[in-house]
Formats: structure tokens, sequence, C-alpha cells
């Protein structure tokens, strides 16, 4: 019978003593110490009902200091590391260059697709293998006797 009364239960339980205070009652007339104006003081924003969110005093709020960004980004945009065909000609000519090559070469430093671009000249002929490729790019390995290939 001991073990019982011993045994303590969810109902009792309570919080420490002086842990818990009553909620002060505001604005319940004027001869209470809370009364009238409640603690808010005389007239001014801040003794009506509430300041909408952002409002900094009057001083011109952060959104319309802040330049308007123009335009957006796709989430799912697809975006390539890019490297020009002038970049290419510290391959050997009749070489095959793949992106694996290219990183090897310290040519891509990121991660992600490689797209090669028109900038700059090629005298060599190459065989280019690369996620995607500008048409100038294309034409400068072609007409250099080289070839493309988009890999996946």
């Amino acid at each position: 019978m001991t073990e019982k009364r011993n045994q303590l239960k969810l109902h009792h339980l309570k919080p420490a003593a002086g842990s818990k205070q009553k909620a002060q009652r505001v604005g319940r007339g004027e001869s209470g110490r809370r009364g009238k104006t409640a603690g808010r003081g005389m007239k001014g924003l801040k003794a009506r009902s509430k300041v909408r969110p952002g409002f900094e005093g009057g001083q011109t709020p952060l959104q319309v200091r802040i330049p308007h960004l123009k335009g957006f980004k796709r989430h799912n945009r697809e975006e390539f590391v890019v490297v020009n065909v002038d970049r290419l000609e510290a391959f050997r000519a009749g070489s095959t260059v793949t992106v694996a090559k290219l990183r090897e070469e310290g040519l891509v430093k990121k991660r992600g697709k490689v797209k090669v671009l028109g900038e700059g000249e090629l005298s060599k002929s190459l065989t280019v293998e690369a996620h995607a490729f500008s048409g100038s790019a294309r034409a400068k390995i072609e007409g250099a006797g080289g070839t493309c290939t988009v890999v996946e």
C-alpha cells in the first residue's frame, strides 16, 4: 500500500513557488495602477493600437532604401562553366579534349556543365567534347579542321 502513496503522477506536478505570476491587466479604469493610458504615455504613435511592420519612425524604411532588383533568375536555370576557344590552344593538335582533361589542365575549376565559347582563335585540329558550344566556337573549331561533340 505504501508503494502507491509514494508514486508520482502527472496531477501531482505543479510549478515552483514564485515562478508563476498573474498577468498584469491593463486599461481597467482610471483608479487602477495601469488604467487610463495603460503605461503607454500620452498620444503619439506608440500610444495607439499598432505600429505597422517595417515602420522606422519616419525614417525611410529599409525596403525603400535598398535598390530594386531588376528581372529575376529562374530557380531551375542551367548554369555553365565557360571555356574560350583560345584556351584550347594548350592541347596538342589531333588530340581529344574532354571535360575531364579540361579539369586536369585547370581550365575548368568549378563543377558543372562546360560550355565552349568563341573568344580568340584556334589554329589546331581538335576533337572537343563538352556539354554545349556557342555558334562561333563551333565554327572556329570546325574551321580549324576539328570536330565538336555534345556530351550528356
